[in-house]
């Protein structure tokens, strides 16, 4: 059975203490996950620009560089569904990713995307390829499988067909897989759905939220701006895309939100979304 799980960046402003973190990790499992996704990022001490980036993308990353991690997640009874790290550091030090991946007891690791990345040239693109394929490679031999997450860039047009289609068809499903993420090729103008059963069992993890507008007092204009929404809330048709996920068998199925949540609390944000997940997992 899939587990269902919380990306942490969702966690960043509820994590300011570990006291706080440890209550906020109980809320998530009280509230019916298993799991949390973790962030490189976010479990050790990393630079101000960094902390900087993330928080100017409206991702503030909290202060849990130096937390116990691992206490706190067992405290919890949560286990780890994967770690989100960038490529450049599992090609500067492999051996690191491999034991940070086994002191949190999963067997995956995440690459999400490519940060000043053209995704329409197509030679950057196949040689950003090779690059994956070799990382994987040498994850595989320590037992870890490297997966892709993908955001909307993806979906530009890359030497007449799309970056990701690119990414699929030029790498072996041996040393690379997917994190699937519905939310963002939607955003792209495409058809999720569709894109996701083009993975088929390369889709290993399903990253879900859900897309629509929360109108909270009168709009000034006639024009509503989308954002994410708790799920079953907004217009995705995420019944067909989660039973996808079980078709392929993936191995969890991860919330992550950024902003826009109900009374801007994460924690009730994801209570509510846990609330349908647990009507169809």
């Amino acid at each position: 059975m899939m587990k269902k799980a919380v990306q942490q960046i969702m966690l960043g402003t509820v994590c300011t203490s570990e006291t706080q973190t440890l209550d906020t990790l109980k809320s998530i499992k009280k509230a019916g996950y298993d799991a949390l996704e973790l962030n490189g990022f976010m479990i050790k001490p990393t630079s101000l620009m960094v902390r900087t980036l993330t928080k100017l993308a409206g991702m503030p990353t909290g202060k849990g560089g130096s937390y116990n991690w691992c206490g706190l997640l067992k405290d919890a009874g949560l286990s780890v569904t994967s770690i989100h790290e960038d490529l450049g550091s599992i090609e500067r030090d492999v051996k690191a990713v491999v034991s940070e991946a086994r002191q949190y007891g999963t067997e995956k690791v995440v690459i999400t995307g490519m940060y000043r990345f053209d995704y329409r040239n197509a030679a950057e693109v196949d040689r950003l390829c090779s690059r994956l394929s070799k990382a994987g490679m040498e994850l595989k031999e320590e037992g870890i499988e490297l997966l892709y997450h993908n955001h909307n860039i993806e979906w530009l047009d890359c030497g007449g067909t799309t970056a990701y289609e690119r990414i699929i068809s030029g790498t072996n499903p041996s040393y690379l897989n997917f994190e699937f993420d519905s939310y963002w090729p939607t955003e792209a103008g495409v058809d999720a759905l569709s894109e996701m059963k083009k993975l088929g069992d390369r889709m290993k993890l399903y990253h879900i939220n859900d897309r629509g507008t929360k109108v909270i007092k009168t709009p000034v204009t006639p024009i509503l701006k989308s954002d994410s929404m708790e799920l079953g809330t907004g217009n995705m048709p995420l019944l067909a895309m989660i039973e996808q996920a079980k078709r392929v068998n993936a191995d969890a199925i991860i919330l992550e939100t950024h902003k826009n949540w109900i009374d801007k609390s994460p924690v009730r944000s994801l209570t509510v979304s846990g609330e349908y997940l647990s009507k169809y997992l």
